[in-house]
């Protein structure tokens, strides 16, 4: 008998362990926001390559260089999105899709946030350092963007809270780019602009989506102030502004221009298309699905095209 209790109080105490850490696991999946961190790290891997691509440098002998880089840009964003956790603490409770972060179940104290985000910034800027200077401060040109002027200052403020937080996830081709070549030319400049205008009409469709969320939290987002129509008119209007952008990386070769091409006559049709929808939030998930989709063949067709000569 005393062995049938002992092996049941092992198994619940093994459960109640492995439901905290999966937890714990689940709270800090929020407070670092995983996916905002891996698409820029996909897009600052595309920055890196491309500049080996175009330098001639040798992918095995920047090994390393790309360790730093990937973790610098990851860490950097990471302290960024749990600093905007930490600021956000006193509206996230009010909105269906952050009311439980850890900043507002309290699951994880608010100190060891707040000391969480600070660390992880000033490492991820130290190890961009670790490649180049100027990786470094592009790295902390983006986590100024996104926590000071999107978070502190613009995001409860002002409607244009969007473009001005594309500045940050703009950034982090050009940190991949300067890791390797620290001079800038027309190559990362096209990638800041492609992504600097793509993130506008991604997250105005994200924005429709949640409109009531931040319509209780008094965030003035474009479609809360303004309605749907205008939104959807912005949006167009940002998607069609990607359509010559392709063309500065013309020395991808013509698939990549056809690709990327496709990619934006495709999204603007989608796009469009709102202006005849009678569903508005259905138009608005397909175009924010869309944008994900577009954001992944963009960058890894460029990786793609020129896996052979950076390899060899």
């Amino acid at each position: 008998m005393n062995k049938v209790e002992t092996t049941s109080t092992q198994i619940l105490h093994n459960s109640e362990k492995n439901e905290n850490t999966t937890t714990l696991w689940m709270d800090l999946k929020a407070l670092l926001k995983v996916g905002i961190i891996n698409s820029n790290v996909m897009t600052a891997f595309a920055g890196f390559w491309l500049a080996l691509y175009f330098t001639g440098a040798s992918f095995t002998d920047h090994l390393v260089t790309l360790l730093f880089a990937m973790i610098g840009t990851a860490l950097v964003i990471a302290g960024a999105c749990v600093l905007n956790n930490y600021y956000d603490r006193d509206i996230d409770p009010v909105m269906q899709r952050t009311k439980t972060r850890p900043t507002v179940t309290g699951s994880i104290p608010l100190a060891y946030i707040l000391l969480l985000g600070i660390l992880l910034s000033i490492l991820g800027v130290v190890l961009l350092a670790l490649t180049t200077i100027q990786a470094a401060i592009f790295g902390l040109i983006g986590w100024f963007a996104y926590f000071v002027l999107y978070t502190i200052w613009s995001k409860r403020r002002y409607t244009i809270n969007t473009a001005i937080g594309s500045l940050s996830g703009a950034v982090p081709p050009v940190i991949g780019w300067t890791a390797v070549e620290p001079q800038l030319d027309i190559i990362p400049i096209a990638l800041f602009l492609i992504m600097f205008i793509w993130q506008t009409p991604h997250f105005l469709a994200l924005a429709m989506k949640k409109s009531e969320d931040y319509r209780k939290a008094g965030i003035p987002m474009l479609p809360v102030v303004y309605g749907f129509p205008i939104t959807k008119r912005q949006i167009v209007v940002y998607v069609a502004c990607l359509l010559p952008l392709p063309f500065y990386l013309y020395s991808l070769g013509k698939v990549f221009i056809i690709l990327a091409t496709l990619l934006n006559v495709g999204w603007l049709i989608l796009g469009v298309r709102g202006f005849y929808s009678k569903d508005d939030l259905k138009w608005a998930h397909g175009m924010f699905m869309y944008s994900l989709f577009y954001l992944t063949i963009f960058f890894i067709s460029m990786v793609l095209l020129t896996f052979l000569p950076v390899v060899s």
